[in-house]
């Protein structure tokens, strides 16, 4: 009878051994039960007819590699989408939105509280809406999916004790969570000098956390040393991640295994991949490149610079890639002003292929502004739009010949500056969502033709626009949809244009 035992036993450990081992989390803390376990409120879904009209994937930062979130109306799209919603959804530390100023401003200074509000406390992206349902990551350690049409709760998921920072990317049935913060433990800042220090190692738990996108029930994790800040992008089924350790890995969207790694070094901010044409584009604070590798192996196909960068300038910022090519930003140092560090934004093209420098430009000069320094870059048709928050200003550049075309300064920049988000082009409007409002430029000209205050602050928030509704998130930690109407007939007290 022993001998029986000890060879079933021996039998059961040799198959969990020899059996795929996928990076499930089904024990995974405070998933079944507690303040933080997952809900879910079918009564809630979207009735098949809610779905038509939006997005059926979402394998992008910005919804794809151009940044543009715009899905325009169709003969699908239902009344209530063509004629846009209104709805607020407080997330689970929602600080109300008529406070001006952030929680934490009479101890921080009301500059550093908006960031910390940013990076800790709501949501630093904006959402990703596919079948009729917004997802949202949050800072708070909450992913959230909402019904867009009444923004009621389908479900919330609290997978892991660490802030959410990026888009929920939604292919099939699943939606990927990525999961990292902007911590640093002590022996990491020690390591910082001699560049080799990992984000978010040893701080909490980082990767990817893959769910059912109907329940947010938890079907695998993909854990990385370092923090996975970036949003990850998915293309023929791999999903394509960059790290705080400087690891590059591509893994099997379905099953979470890895395909392949690559280690450039350097330090992954909020640098999210753009795939195109079988390359990844990525950019690395600290040792600061921009790369292009092969989707297929990993293999660095070019890398390149833009000049006198930051060490966190580059990491900052997502490049946008389109007809063939890559648009890149970064703050850099220039000779200091009254003893005040001084910065420039520079706009960098290169050929997506070969890495060819096709032009560069520069943004003007302003004070450093905290935390996140860059401008997210979008392109649309030829034309590429880019903020930035050291002048508080939007320009318009010719794709191919790098050719300014306009320039708008942002009224209501706030105190930690504006124009880091990537805008939205809309049925002939540009929508940017800064400081606490929704701004709408004629594309062609700069001109500032409507604004709505909506409060709070949107950090790294483009619009997301479905047929006749704009979805937003924010750093207050608040989702909400206004009809693009609402926006656009709501005149502006300011209108500046400058050449």
């Amino acid at each position: 009878m022993a001998r029986t035992l000890h060879f079933l036993l021996g039998a059961f450990s040799t198959l969990l051994l020899l059996r795929p081992l996928p990076s499930v989390a089904a024990i995974a803390p405070g998933l079944s039960q507690g303040p933080f376990a997952r809900v879910f409120y079918p009564n809630h879904l979207p009735t098949p007819g809610d779905t038509l009209g939006f997005p059926t994937a979402w394998t992008h930062a910005y919804a794809n590699p151009r940044h543009n979130a715009a899905f325009p109306l169709t003969a699908h799209t239902p009344a209530w989408l063509k004629t846009g919603v209104r709805w607020r959804y407080a997330e689970a530390r929602a600080w109300p939105l008529s406070r001006h100023k952030p929680y934490g401003a009479n101890v921080y200074g009301e500059r550093l509280a908006l960031a910390t509000m940013t990076q800790f406390y709501g949501n630093a992206l904006g959402v990703s809406a596919v079948d009729g349902i917004i997802y949202a990551e949050s800072d708070d350690e909450f992913a959230y999916a909402v019904n867009a049409r009444t923004g009621k709760l389908i479900w919330r998921t609290s997978p892991v004790g660490n802030t959410f920072m990026g888009d929920p990317l939604v292919v099939g049935n699943t939606v990927y969570l990525s999961v990292g913060n902007i911590g640093f433990n002590f022996s990491n800042v020690q390591r910082y000098s001699q560049k080799t220090a990992a984000r978010g190692a040893g701080v909490s738990y980082n990767g990817i956390y893959a769910l059912n996108r109907i329940n947010g029930k938890l079907l695998w994790h993909f854990g990385t040393m370092g923090a996975t800040m970036p949003t990850p992008a998915i293309d023929h089924n791999r999903l394509f991640i960059a790290t705080g350790s400087g690891d590059i890995y591509a893994i099997n969207a379905t099953t979470g295994r890895q395909v392949w790694i690559k280690r450039v070094g350097g330090i992954a901010n909020m640098s999210d991949p753009a795939v195109y044409h079988g390359h990844v584009y990525l950019a690395m604070a600290v040792v600061p490149y921009v790369y292009c590798l092969s989707a297929q192996t990993g293999h660095i196909v070019w890398r390149g610079v833009v000049p006198d960068a930051t060490k966190t300038g580059l990491g900052d910022v997502s490049p946008a890639v389109a007809d063939g090519v890559v648009v890149m930003d970064a703050v850099a140092n220039v000779p200091s002003h009254g003893g005040r560090t001084t910065m420039t934004t520079v706009v960098r093209a290169y050929n997506a292929e070969d890495g060819h420098v096709l032009w560069t430009h520069t943004m003007g000069l302003g004070p450093k502004p905290p935390a996140f320094k860059g401008g997210v870059p979008m392109i649309h048709k030829g034309i590429v739009y880019i903020g930035t928050p050291v002048n508080n200003i939007y320009q318009a550049f010719h794709l191919h010949s790098g050719q300014r075309l306009w320039t708008w300064h942002i009224p209501h920049a706030g105190a930690a500056g504006a124009g880091r988000s990537p805008p939205t082009y809309d049925d002939g409007h540009l929508f940017i969502a800064t400081g606490a409002r929704v701004f709408v430029l004629n594309p062609h000209t700069g001109q500032l033709v409507g604004q709505k205050y909506l409060g709070g602050r949107f950090g790294l928030v483009n619009p997301v626009i479905v047929g006749g509704t704009l979805y937003l998130a924010n750093s207050w930690d608040w989702l909400e949809a206004v009809p693009v109407s609402a926006i656009i007939d709501h005149r502006p007290k300011h209108r500046q244009l400058s050449p």
